[in-house]
């Protein structure tokens, strides 16, 4: 059970007083009491709206640890917000998991206006695109108006930036009423590095660090709290924000040595809620070691989670397109038939990077515990000028490429714009509040970059790198970016009528040296010419497929005779 409003978990104070604001009045000061288990209470009832805080041993007035809403930002006082005052409209939509198509957005560069309610009206597009998933980029809110969002301090609140708690829930809503379903990126490893006070109240964070700030405390001392308040936040955006799934940032970074993993128990949580209500909810990890961990069974020793983004695929794809063999890419640009061999096995073999070692992918583990993707808010953004996939090898070359995601086994995800080719960058930026923690972040991108050929990334707490990253929204209307639109919402047609209906737990996918990737689920073969020039290609590797007969043809490209067009796909069915 939730603590209730004007209650707060505090074990090392010896006094902890509830401060009330009254609109630049007076403030109401009261007394709280030392209960159980360190948690101080038996203040005041504190109504919808009202804004409060806590004083710690006399200290200035900090934000509740779980506030739901921070109007005036991160340090300011906390809001009541009530979620039953909410009217939903709308039931979350029945639609299983494995048949998802996901749509990765960040609020504040998706719209013009860069806001919850901004999205709303560019909803019908994606329900008209086929997707059945939009994933958020982080919420939760932090100190300054722009970022990524995943350097959030306020977990449990909105980025004020972005609109209410009951704006976002409208946002939820909207999605339900057209049959999309939602999921949260959540960030669960570190606090950002700025505006952040969960400290001041406990021991939530530990000395040992992840690549981005101190870890939470998830093994250590008093973490038995700090487990719950990380479950407990998970809970609320799924049981009153309405939320349909997590995905859970950097699970690798998640430093748990417990006999359960903090995954694995909210996995047992979330499973119930499921089993309560009837809802299939969906919990992803961002996991970058090659092991089955996150998705195997409980029974089997693992955390239960419905998926994990599997980034393989991607580095192959990308090291054969543009021939770049640094960074992400030095392993797949080394092992011959890396894209075939990322298809069949998921994890390809980390013969450059090294540690960790690969483990194989068993015959029983479904595909669609895979999320793969051409392009996503990492592998776009970290790059030193934000470039597209389609705007480093074209846009012909990029389409072809993400026939090779979408009609593959795994669970497919496209980032925003990328169904029309757009035009704009997505690019890192951020506003901190501290001008020296500006200036640090800045200098941190051009030494993270410095090995790129000299290039020169953009300040990302410049005020228009933010600008460059919104989507225009007139782009789509444009004969080139119709055609990739078209191109785009018909891969999604013949997964949802050819691929999906014959989904295995195994690959047969092979590759030639010039780039033509073929591969066969149940009676249907497909093939992607993923080069530039016509290919051959040798029905004799198939012969069971010799006398089909094309079931589809795409990218308006003819497979003629032996001969596959540049960037040309085609899918046969088996004659029966």
């Amino acid at each position: 059970m939730e603590p209730r409003v004007g209650s707060v978990w505090a074990p090392h104070c010896d006094e902890v007083h509830l401060v009330v604001d009254h609109d630049g009045g007076a403030p109401e000061i009261v007394a709280l009491e030392h209960g159980t288990s360190d948690w101080w209470g038996g203040g005041r009832e504190l109504s919808d709206g009202e804004r409060y805080g806590f004083s710690l041993d006399g200290s200035q007035v900090h934000p509740d640890p779980r506030s739901r809403w921070q109007p005036d930002g991160v340090e300011g006082f906390s809001q009541v917000d009530d979620p039953g005052s909410f009217e939903w409209r709308s039931d979350p939509p029945v639609r299983p998991w494995s048949d998802a198509v996901c749509y990765e957005l960040h609020i504040g560069t998706f719209s013009s206006e860069g806001t919850f309610l901004g999205v709303i009206d560019h909803l019908d597009h994606l329900v008209r695109l086929g997707v059945t998933h939009i994933e958020l980029m982080p919420v939760g809110a932090w100190e300054g108006r722009s970022g990524w969002g995943y350097d959030g301090v306020a977990w449990w609140a909105p980025h004020p930036a972005y609109g209410t708690p009951n704006e976002f829930r409208q946002l939820v809503d909207a999605c339900h009423a057209r049959k999309l379903r939602v999921l949260l990126d959540v960030v669960y490893n570190h606090l950002g590095p700025s505006g952040a006070v969960l400290d001041k109240f406990g021991p939530y964070t530990v000395a040992a660090d992840t690549p981005w700030g101190r870890a939470v405390n998830f093994d250590g001392a008093e973490s038995s709290e700090v487990r719950r308040f990380v479950i407990e936040n998970a809970l609320m955006w799924i049981r009153d924000q309405h939320v349909d799934g997590l995905r859970i940032d950097a699970a690798h970074a998640m430093i748990d040595s417990s006999p359960v993993h903090i995954l694995a128990e909210l996995s047992d949580e979330v499973r119930a809620i499921s089993e309560s209500t009837g809802r299939e909810l969906v919990l992803v990890a961002e996991w970058d070691r090659h092991d089955p961990t996150p998705v195997l069974s409980r029974a089997a020793g693992g955390w239960g989670l419905s998926a994990q983004w599997a980034d393989d695929l991607h580095h192959a794809l990308h090291a054969h397109l543009t021939e770049e063999a640094g960074g992400y890419y030095a392993d797949a640009a080394v092992i011959p038939g890396a894209i075939a061999r990322a298809m069949n096995e998921v994890y390809l073999p980390r013969v450059v990077t090294g540690d960790p070692a690969t483990e194989a992918i068993g015959s029983g583990i479904s595909r669609d515990r895979f999320v793969v993707s051409t392009q996503n808010h990492d592998q776009t953004g970290n790059r030193p000028k934000g470039e597209r996939l389609s705007s480093l090898i074209g846009q012909n070359a990029a389409a072809a490429a993400a026939a090779v995601v979408m009609l593959g086994p795994s669970v497919p995800l496209l980032f925003q714009g990328e169904e029309w080719a757009a035009t704009t960058p997505f690019l890192y930026f951020v506003e901190p509040g501290d001008p020296e923690l500006s200036k640090r972040v800045a200098q941190g991108r051009g030494e993270e970059f410095s090995d790129l050929g000299g290039a020169d990334p953009l300040d990302p707490s410049d005020p228009s790198t933010v600008l460059m990253a919104k989507l225009d929204w007139t782009e789509p209307a444009g004969a080139d970016q119709a055609e990739i639109l078209r191109w785009y919402q018909g891969l999604i047609r013949v997964r949802a009528a050819h691929i999906r209906p014959r989904f295995i737990s195994t690959m047969s996918a092979r590759e030639n040296p010039d780039g033509l990737v073929s591969w066969t689920i149940g009676d249907l073969l497909i093939a992607v010419n993923l080069s530039d020039s016509d290919l051959a290609f040798d029905h004799v590797e198939f012969e069971e497929f010799a006398q089909a007969s094309p079931l589809e043809l795409l990218l308006s490209r003819l497979v003629t005779g032996d001969l596959m067009a540049a960037w040309s796909v085609g899918v046969w069915l088996r004659h029966s």
